[in-house]
């Protein structure tokens, strides 16, 4: 074989580089990266409350995430194209190093600036589509953790509005008086709608991209009526809580939390299979 015979994918280009496909390079990374930040969530969850109660209840990480991160990777590593620019290499190595650390929070922000490398940089649908959940999916895990960080207060503030209207009592910032005045009723962080309403955009994007939905005019109402019937929901159940003591301990307690997560899992999912509806129903 003469020079002239020899694939070329660039000057900088080794055989290893040239045999490697786009998509099981960013996929592994994607992995990696993913398995890094949700490994100190279940670590935490295992040490808290033990691995079975731990497992049943999916390591306290919504399945939304689990499904998302699956779905995501799977996507990215359907890409086919071979070949990989010594310039990425560098960005993997980056990337790596970024996982491996022993923070949560620095995984996924590696996680966001490669998918937002791969959806600017791939030629392949299904790297973008991927690259575009696993983007998705640090908005619960990242970036609403970070807006509640600086923003708490208000955000608890408006949750505690909600309580308080609903049982025409006082209010003082987060804390809301019980409807039959025999205590007060905190809102904390763990309370909040914020979590969830980042859950409910995810599946969104995880759902619309899985059916591979056309953008409609409608598509910001479904996204919208998944993120209210998570604030419906949340600040119901609180309200619940809020009557008195009694209803407190009941709506409080660890059923009254699973039939909560229960019914926002299923309205969530529910209207986002509404709005990607017509993809569902074609034929095949």
């Amino acid at each position: 074989m003469t020079a002239s015979d020899e694939p070329i994918l660039g000057s900088c280009a080794s055989p290893l580089v040239k045999d490697l496909t786009r998509g099981g390079f960013f996929a592994g990374l994607f992995a990696l990266g993913c398995a890094s930040g949700l490994a100190s969530r279940v670590i935490q969850s295992v040490h808290g409350l033990g691995w079975l109660d731990a497992l049943l209840g999916t390591f306290e990480i919504s399945v939304i995430v689990w499904i998302s991160c699956a779905a995501g990777v799977s996507f990215v590593l359907q890409d086919r194209t071979v070949g990989i620019r010594s310039s990425e290499l560098v960005l993997g190595a980056a990337f790596v190093l970024l996982a491996i650390l022993p923070v949560g929070p620095a995984s996924w922000l590696a996680v966001t600036a490669l998918s937002l490398y791969v959806i600017k940089t791939s030629d392949a649908s299904s790297s973008r589509r991927g690259a575009l959940i696993l983007l998705a999916v640090t908005v619960p895990m990242l970036w609403s953790r970070l807006f509640f960080h600086f923003f708490a207060e208000l955000i608890l503030r408006i949750d505690a509005a909600l309580v308080g209207w609903i049982l025409r009592t006082p209010r003082n910032g987060d804390v809301v008086e019980f409807a039959d005045a025999s205590g007060v009723l905190v809102i904390l962080p763990g309370c909040s709608s914020l979590a969830n309403v980042s859950l409910a955009f995810l599946c969104w994007v995880t759902v619309s991209q899985l059916v591979s939905h056309k953008k409609s005019a409608y598509d910001l109402f479904w996204c919208l009526m998944a993120c209210f019937s998570v604030v419906a929901v949340n600040v119901t159940r609180i309200s619940f809580m809020g009557l008195s003591q009694w209803h407190y301990a009941l709506f409080h307690s660890w059923w009254g939390g699973a039939v909560a997560n229960t019914t926002i899992l299923g309205l969530t999912v529910g209207f986002c299979v509404l709005g990607v509806r017509r993809e569902l129903l074609r034929p095949i």
